[in-house]
């Protein structure tokens, strides 16, 4: 999976543009390299290490390759500091806040968790803003359809049994 960015990578270098790539893929998957590494650092466990430090690496070369083809340098830079200043905050919160321990462990796998998830969700940055309206009326629509229209004013029967 790690290795998908290399089609980006030869795009990139072939068009000598970053204009049709996506930047925050990259981003969220080296923020959650970077997590998971940690975690596995906490539980000492090698194989977590080794697969993150390789997909730390390749995602880092990504995002170092995007920088050097995209005409929108301000946009980039800032939304990779906003991604070190998380990683920071998270260092410290997990690092100084939590006490060492399973509560540490669990805590810091439920978050990089929810960045696994939003690295999976960060393609869909790009669709149209209709997107969450769409999927919020199809709740709405599940919900009516299961529950039933509730209409004021509506006489209620009920069975009279003989």
């Amino acid at each position: 999976m790690f290795t998908s960015g290399l089609t980006d990578l030869k795009k990139m270098k072939a068009t000598q543009s970053a204009d049709n790539v996506q930047f925050l893929p990259f981003l969220t998957t080296c923020l959650n390299n970077l997590g998971w590494l940690y975690y596995g650092l906490l539980k000492g466990d090698g194989t977590v290490i080794s697969v993150n430090i390789i997909g730390a690496f390749l995602q880092t070369l990504y995002i170092i390759t995007y920088c050097h083809y995209t005409k929108d340098k301000r946009r980039v830079f800032s939304q990779t500091v906003a991604m070190v200043i998380v990683l920071c905050v998270g260092w410290v919160y997990f690092s100084m806040v939590i006490p060492p321990g399973e509560s540490q462990l669990s805590q810091l796998g439920l978050a990089c968790s929810v960045f696994t998830i939003s690295m999976y969700l960060s393609p869909l940055a790009d669709l149209v803003p209709n997107t969450p309206g769409i999927f919020t009326s199809l709740i709405r629509f599940v919900l009516f359809w299961w529950f039933g229209a509730v209409i004021p004013n509506k006489p209620s029967y009920k069975l009279i049994q003989i």
